[in-house]
Protein backbone atom coordinates (compact mmCIF):
# COMPACT_ATOMS: atom_id res chain seq x y z
CA UNK A 1 0.00 0.00 0.00
CA UNK A 2 3.08 2.36 0.12
CA UNK A 3 2.83 3.03 -3.55
CA UNK A 4 -0.88 4.42 -2.57
CA UNK A 5 0.53 7.21 -0.40
CA UNK A 6 3.85 7.64 -1.62
CA UNK A 7 2.54 8.61 -4.99
CA UNK A 8 -1.21 8.56 -5.27
CA UNK A 9 -2.07 10.82 -2.34
CA UNK A 10 0.01 12.85 -3.55
CA UNK A 11 -0.94 13.73 -6.83
CA UNK A 12 -4.20 13.84 -6.08
CA UNK A 13 -3.76 16.12 -3.40
CA UNK A 14 -1.69 18.26 -5.81
CA UNK A 15 -4.51 18.62 -8.33
CA UNK A 16 -7.00 19.91 -5.54
CA UNK A 17 -4.50 22.26 -4.18
CA UNK A 18 -2.79 23.64 -7.41
CA UNK A 19 -3.59 27.26 -7.91
CA UNK A 20 -2.91 28.91 -11.11
CA UNK A 21 -0.34 31.73 -10.50
CA UNK A 22 -1.62 35.03 -11.28
CA UNK A 23 0.09 38.20 -11.76
CA UNK A 24 -0.24 41.16 -10.01
CA UNK A 25 0.29 43.31 -11.98
CA UNK A 26 -3.54 43.31 -13.87
CA UNK A 27 -5.17 45.60 -11.73
CA UNK A 28 -5.25 49.08 -10.12
CA UNK A 29 -6.95 51.50 -8.14
CA UNK A 30 -8.25 55.37 -9.57
CA UNK A 31 -6.98 57.59 -7.13
CA UNK A 32 -9.53 59.84 -7.26
CA UNK A 33 -12.86 57.64 -7.29
CA UNK A 34 -10.71 54.63 -5.99
CA UNK A 35 -12.54 52.10 -8.61
CA UNK A 36 -10.24 49.17 -9.64
CA UNK A 37 -9.07 49.00 -13.82
CA UNK A 38 -7.89 46.44 -15.38
CA UNK A 39 -4.43 47.40 -16.90
CA UNK A 40 -5.24 46.28 -20.17
CA UNK A 41 -8.43 48.52 -20.46
CA UNK A 42 -6.84 51.35 -19.08
CA UNK A 43 -3.68 51.32 -21.65
CA UNK A 44 -6.68 51.43 -24.15
CA UNK A 45 -7.83 54.33 -22.59
CA UNK A 46 -4.86 56.34 -22.49
CA UNK A 47 -4.79 56.39 -19.12
CA UNK A 48 -7.79 57.89 -18.54
CA UNK A 49 -10.05 56.06 -15.62
CA UNK A 50 -13.54 54.78 -17.21
CA UNK A 51 -15.12 55.20 -14.17
CA UNK A 52 -14.75 58.97 -13.04
CA UNK A 53 -12.16 60.44 -16.13
CA UNK A 54 -9.68 61.46 -13.94
CA UNK A 55 -6.21 61.71 -15.97
CA UNK A 56 -3.20 59.75 -14.84
CA UNK A 57 0.22 60.13 -15.93
CA UNK A 58 1.74 58.57 -19.11
CA UNK A 59 5.29 58.46 -20.06
CA UNK A 60 6.72 61.00 -22.53
CA UNK A 61 6.84 58.24 -25.45
CA UNK A 62 2.98 57.55 -25.17
CA UNK A 63 2.36 61.18 -25.42
CA UNK A 64 4.34 61.48 -28.38
CA UNK A 65 2.94 58.61 -30.15
CA UNK A 66 -0.06 59.97 -29.18
CA UNK A 67 0.06 63.37 -30.77
CA UNK A 68 2.29 63.18 -34.26
CA UNK A 69 0.75 61.55 -37.33
CA UNK A 70 1.12 58.24 -37.77
CA UNK A 71 3.06 57.64 -34.39
CA UNK A 72 6.03 58.90 -35.99
CA UNK A 73 8.55 61.33 -35.28
CA UNK A 74 12.59 62.68 -35.60
CA UNK A 75 14.06 63.39 -32.67
CA UNK A 76 16.28 66.28 -32.26
CA UNK A 77 19.85 65.42 -30.75
CA UNK A 78 20.57 67.73 -27.93
CA UNK A 79 24.29 69.29 -26.94
CA UNK A 80 26.03 67.98 -24.27
CA UNK A 81 26.00 70.38 -21.24
CA UNK A 82 28.90 70.03 -18.14
CA UNK A 83 26.97 67.19 -15.51
CA UNK A 84 27.37 68.02 -11.63
CA UNK A 85 29.30 71.61 -12.04
CA UNK A 86 28.84 72.30 -8.62
CA UNK A 87 29.92 68.71 -7.19
CA UNK A 88 26.39 68.83 -5.09
CA UNK A 89 25.87 66.16 -2.52
CA UNK A 90 23.26 65.92 -0.06
CA UNK A 91 22.49 62.38 1.29
CA UNK A 92 23.65 61.00 -2.11
CA UNK A 93 25.94 62.26 -4.71
CA UNK A 94 24.11 64.26 -7.45
CA UNK A 95 26.33 62.59 -10.27
CA UNK A 96 25.03 59.03 -8.45
CA UNK A 97 21.51 60.64 -9.03
CA UNK A 98 22.02 61.82 -12.38
CA UNK A 99 23.67 58.15 -13.63
CA UNK A 100 20.69 56.08 -12.05
CA UNK A 101 18.04 58.23 -13.78
CA UNK A 102 20.33 58.08 -17.17
CA UNK A 103 20.57 54.32 -16.72
CA UNK A 104 16.57 54.13 -15.97
CA UNK A 105 15.21 56.16 -18.33
CA UNK A 106 17.84 55.68 -21.14
CA UNK A 107 18.18 59.41 -22.15
CA UNK A 108 20.91 62.32 -20.87
CA UNK A 109 18.09 64.33 -19.11
CA UNK A 110 14.54 65.22 -18.15
CA UNK A 111 13.22 66.31 -21.44
CA UNK A 112 13.19 65.14 -25.58
CA UNK A 113 13.17 67.37 -28.48
CA UNK A 114 11.02 65.63 -31.76
CA UNK A 115 9.75 66.86 -35.06
CA UNK A 116 6.91 65.67 -37.08
CA UNK A 117 3.74 66.64 -38.42
CA UNK A 118 -0.21 67.01 -36.41
CA UNK A 119 -2.42 66.66 -39.23
CA UNK A 120 0.24 67.17 -41.81
CA UNK A 121 1.37 70.89 -39.73
CA UNK A 122 5.18 70.26 -39.17
CA UNK A 123 5.74 70.75 -34.89
CA UNK A 124 8.64 70.71 -32.86
CA UNK A 125 7.89 69.20 -29.76
CA UNK A 126 9.50 69.65 -26.20
CA UNK A 127 8.28 67.35 -23.76
CA UNK A 128 9.28 66.59 -20.29
CA UNK A 129 9.84 63.18 -19.17
CA UNK A 130 8.73 63.38 -15.65
CA UNK A 131 10.36 59.91 -14.55
CA UNK A 132 13.76 61.95 -15.10
CA UNK A 133 14.73 63.33 -11.60
CA UNK A 134 10.65 64.50 -11.30
CA UNK A 135 11.28 66.78 -14.67
CA UNK A 136 13.54 68.96 -12.97
CA UNK A 137 14.89 72.16 -15.03
CA UNK A 138 18.62 71.78 -14.99
CA UNK A 139 20.97 73.11 -17.62
CA UNK A 140 20.34 70.14 -19.84
CA UNK A 141 16.32 70.89 -19.83
CA UNK A 142 16.97 74.47 -20.75
CA UNK A 143 19.20 73.30 -23.62
CA UNK A 144 16.66 71.03 -24.57
CA UNK A 145 13.70 74.27 -24.67
CA UNK A 146 16.72 76.29 -26.74
CA UNK A 147 17.51 73.71 -28.82
CA UNK A 148 14.02 73.33 -29.70
CA UNK A 149 12.92 76.99 -30.33
CA UNK A 150 16.09 76.86 -33.34
CA UNK A 151 14.62 73.89 -34.93
CA UNK A 152 11.39 75.38 -35.16
CA UNK A 153 12.77 78.56 -36.72
CA UNK A 154 14.91 76.63 -39.14
CA UNK A 155 11.89 74.39 -40.25
CA UNK A 156 9.44 77.08 -40.20
CA UNK A 157 7.37 75.12 -37.89
CA UNK A 158 5.10 75.76 -34.54
CA UNK A 159 6.73 75.59 -31.50
CA UNK A 160 4.64 72.90 -28.63
CA UNK A 161 6.03 72.98 -25.10
CA UNK A 162 4.93 70.13 -22.93
CA UNK A 163 6.01 70.69 -19.34
CA UNK A 164 5.40 68.31 -16.73
CA UNK A 165 7.83 69.04 -13.97
CA UNK A 166 8.46 69.92 -10.28
CA UNK A 167 10.46 72.98 -10.88
CA UNK A 168 14.33 73.55 -11.02
CA UNK A 169 16.88 71.18 -10.05
CA UNK A 170 17.93 72.74 -6.91
CA UNK A 171 21.14 70.47 -7.35
CA UNK A 172 22.47 72.94 -9.96
CA UNK A 173 21.83 75.90 -7.64
CA UNK A 174 21.69 79.27 -9.95
CA UNK A 175 22.24 77.30 -12.84
CA UNK A 176 18.81 75.89 -12.92
CA UNK A 177 17.57 79.13 -12.32
CA UNK A 178 19.75 80.58 -15.20
CA UNK A 179 17.51 78.40 -17.39
CA UNK A 180 14.50 80.39 -16.19
CA UNK A 181 15.58 83.33 -18.56
CA UNK A 182 17.28 81.09 -21.29
CA UNK A 183 13.83 79.49 -22.43
CA UNK A 184 12.03 82.98 -22.14
CA UNK A 185 14.29 83.98 -24.82
CA UNK A 186 13.93 81.19 -26.75
CA UNK A 187 9.79 81.59 -26.46
CA UNK A 188 11.21 85.24 -28.23
CA UNK A 189 13.18 83.68 -30.91
CA UNK A 190 10.07 81.67 -31.75
CA UNK A 191 7.68 84.57 -31.57
CA UNK A 192 10.13 86.94 -33.45
CA UNK A 193 9.87 84.65 -35.91
CA UNK A 194 6.34 84.80 -36.53
CA UNK A 195 5.70 81.35 -35.42
CA UNK A 196 2.72 79.82 -32.82
CA UNK A 197 3.86 79.01 -29.44
CA UNK A 198 1.58 76.40 -28.13
CA UNK A 199 1.81 74.91 -24.36
CA UNK A 200 0.17 71.81 -23.28
CA UNK A 201 -0.25 72.00 -19.42
CA UNK A 202 0.12 68.61 -18.05
CA UNK A 203 0.20 67.14 -14.28
CA UNK A 204 2.16 68.27 -12.41
CA UNK A 205 3.67 72.28 -13.91
CA UNK A 206 5.14 73.82 -10.89
CA UNK A 207 7.87 75.73 -9.43
CA UNK A 208 10.09 77.45 -12.01
CA UNK A 209 8.70 75.48 -14.75
CA UNK A 210 5.38 77.35 -14.38
CA UNK A 211 7.58 80.76 -13.71
CA UNK A 212 9.26 80.76 -17.05
CA UNK A 213 8.40 79.55 -20.55
CA UNK A 214 5.45 77.27 -19.29
CA UNK A 215 3.20 80.57 -19.09
CA UNK A 216 3.36 82.90 -21.84
CA UNK A 217 2.47 80.63 -25.11
CA UNK A 218 0.39 81.90 -27.53
CA UNK A 219 -2.43 79.35 -26.58
CA UNK A 220 -2.19 77.39 -23.23
CA UNK A 221 -3.98 73.97 -23.58
CA UNK A 222 -4.22 72.03 -20.49
CA UNK A 223 -5.42 68.22 -19.54
CA UNK A 224 -8.51 67.83 -17.18
CA UNK A 225 -7.52 68.20 -13.15
CA UNK A 226 -3.88 68.64 -13.66
CA UNK A 227 -1.83 70.81 -11.19
CA UNK A 228 -0.74 74.01 -12.03
CA UNK A 229 0.53 76.62 -9.65
CA UNK A 230 4.38 77.88 -8.06
CA UNK A 231 4.35 77.37 -5.22
CA UNK A 232 2.66 74.08 -3.23
CA UNK A 233 -0.96 74.59 -1.80
CA UNK A 234 0.35 74.10 1.78
CA UNK A 235 2.92 76.41 1.33
CA UNK A 236 0.52 79.18 0.56
CA UNK A 237 -2.05 78.63 2.37
CA UNK A 238 0.65 78.62 5.53
CA UNK A 239 1.77 81.57 4.85
CA UNK A 240 -1.36 83.80 3.83
CA UNK A 241 -3.12 81.91 6.78
CA UNK A 242 -6.33 81.82 4.86
CA UNK A 243 -8.54 78.65 3.56
CA UNK A 244 -8.17 78.76 -0.24
CA UNK A 245 -10.69 77.93 -2.68
CA UNK A 246 -11.85 74.65 -4.33
CA UNK A 247 -10.35 73.23 -7.17
CA UNK A 248 -7.16 75.66 -6.40
CA UNK A 249 -4.53 75.36 -8.70
CA UNK A 250 -6.16 72.90 -10.72
CA UNK A 251 -6.57 73.65 -14.65
CA UNK A 252 -10.02 74.17 -13.78
CA UNK A 253 -9.60 76.98 -11.86
CA UNK A 254 -7.14 78.33 -14.22
CA UNK A 255 -9.60 78.49 -17.36
CA UNK A 256 -11.98 80.33 -14.55
CA UNK A 257 -9.48 82.76 -13.95
CA UNK A 258 -8.48 83.47 -17.53
CA UNK A 259 -4.79 81.67 -17.37
CA UNK A 260 -5.59 78.51 -19.05
CA UNK A 261 -7.29 78.86 -22.20
CA UNK A 262 -8.85 75.44 -23.06
CA UNK A 263 -9.02 72.20 -20.78
CA UNK A 264 -8.65 69.21 -22.99
CA UNK A 265 -9.44 65.90 -22.67
CA UNK A 266 -6.99 63.43 -23.69
CA UNK A 267 -8.76 61.75 -26.64
CA UNK A 268 -9.44 65.19 -28.02
CA UNK A 269 -5.93 66.76 -27.95
CA UNK A 270 -4.63 65.80 -31.33
CA UNK A 271 -7.79 66.88 -33.07
CA UNK A 272 -7.80 70.03 -30.80
CA UNK A 273 -3.70 70.98 -31.83
CA UNK A 274 -4.68 70.25 -35.22
CA UNK A 275 -7.80 72.41 -35.78
CA UNK A 276 -5.94 75.66 -33.93
CA UNK A 277 -2.86 74.74 -36.27
CA UNK A 278 -4.80 74.42 -39.47
CA UNK A 279 -6.17 78.46 -38.47
CA UNK A 280 -3.07 79.80 -37.85
CA UNK A 281 -0.61 77.91 -40.34
CA UNK A 282 -3.10 77.79 -43.20
CA UNK A 283 -1.61 76.19 -46.70
CA UNK A 284 1.46 78.18 -47.90
CA UNK A 285 1.63 80.22 -44.12
CA UNK A 286 5.48 81.06 -44.20
CA UNK A 287 6.24 83.68 -41.16
CA UNK A 288 9.34 85.25 -43.01
CA UNK A 289 7.67 85.86 -46.23
CA UNK A 290 10.26 84.04 -48.12
CA UNK A 291 7.83 82.80 -50.44
CA UNK A 292 8.19 78.85 -48.84
CA UNK A 293 5.25 77.16 -47.66
CA UNK A 294 5.29 75.49 -44.35
CA UNK A 295 4.64 72.19 -45.66
CA UNK A 296 8.14 70.05 -45.69
CA UNK A 297 9.63 71.95 -42.89
CA UNK A 298 12.03 74.52 -45.32
CA UNK A 299 14.47 76.65 -43.86
CA UNK A 300 13.51 80.38 -44.33
CA UNK A 301 16.53 82.37 -45.91
CA UNK A 302 15.98 85.58 -44.16
CA UNK A 303 14.98 85.88 -40.19
CA UNK A 304 12.44 88.18 -39.28
CA UNK A 305 12.87 91.23 -38.08
CA UNK A 306 14.86 91.41 -34.93
CA UNK A 307 15.56 87.88 -35.24
CA UNK A 308 18.50 88.26 -35.80
CA UNK A 309 19.22 90.03 -31.97
CA UNK A 310 16.91 87.68 -30.46
CA UNK A 311 19.23 84.50 -31.77
CA UNK A 312 22.18 86.24 -30.05
CA UNK A 313 20.59 86.89 -27.24
CA UNK A 314 20.01 82.95 -27.15
CA UNK A 315 23.52 81.93 -28.16
CA UNK A 316 24.98 84.06 -25.02
CA UNK A 317 22.29 82.43 -22.80
CA UNK A 318 23.62 79.10 -23.86
CA UNK A 319 27.50 80.30 -22.82
CA UNK A 320 25.98 79.81 -19.52
CA UNK A 321 26.16 76.53 -19.17
CA UNK A 322 29.61 76.43 -20.71
CA UNK A 323 30.83 78.81 -17.77
CA UNK A 324 29.36 76.29 -15.14
CA UNK A 325 32.45 74.30 -14.11
CA UNK A 326 34.09 77.96 -13.94
CA UNK A 327 31.53 79.59 -11.84
CA UNK A 328 31.84 76.57 -9.15
CA UNK A 329 35.18 77.74 -8.74
CA UNK A 330 35.10 81.35 -8.27
CA UNK A 331 36.62 82.75 -5.03
CA UNK A 332 34.98 85.08 -2.71
CA UNK A 333 35.78 88.33 -3.02
CA UNK A 334 36.82 90.51 0.19
CA UNK A 335 34.25 92.55 1.82
CA UNK A 336 34.09 96.07 0.30
CA UNK A 337 36.57 98.71 2.50
CA UNK A 338 33.93 100.62 4.71
CA UNK A 339 35.87 102.88 6.82
CA UNK A 340 34.48 106.07 4.93
CA UNK A 341 31.24 107.41 6.71
CA UNK A 342 29.44 107.17 3.20
CA UNK A 343 30.13 103.67 2.83
CA UNK A 344 29.09 102.72 6.39
CA UNK A 345 25.93 104.27 5.31
CA UNK A 346 25.50 102.30 2.42
CA UNK A 347 26.35 99.43 4.01
CA UNK A 348 23.60 99.38 6.45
Amino acid sequence: MNWLNNFIRPKIRSLVTQQKDVPDNLWQKCATCEGMLFNRDLSENLNVCYHCGHHMKITVDERLRLLFDDAKWDEVRLAKVAQDPLKFKDSKKYADRLKAAQTKSRRDDGIIVAKGTITGIPVVIAAFDFDFMGGSMGAGVGEGVVRAAEEAVKTNSALLAIPASGGARMQEGALSLMQMPRTIIAVEMVKEAGLPYFVLLTDPTTGGVSASFAMVGDIHLAEPGCMIGFAGKRVIQETIREELPPRFQTAEYLVDHGMVDMVVPRKELRATLGRMLGLILRPGFDAHGTGRSNKGGSAPKSPAKGGSDVRTAANAARNIAQLAPKLATVKKKKPANTSTPVRKAAAK
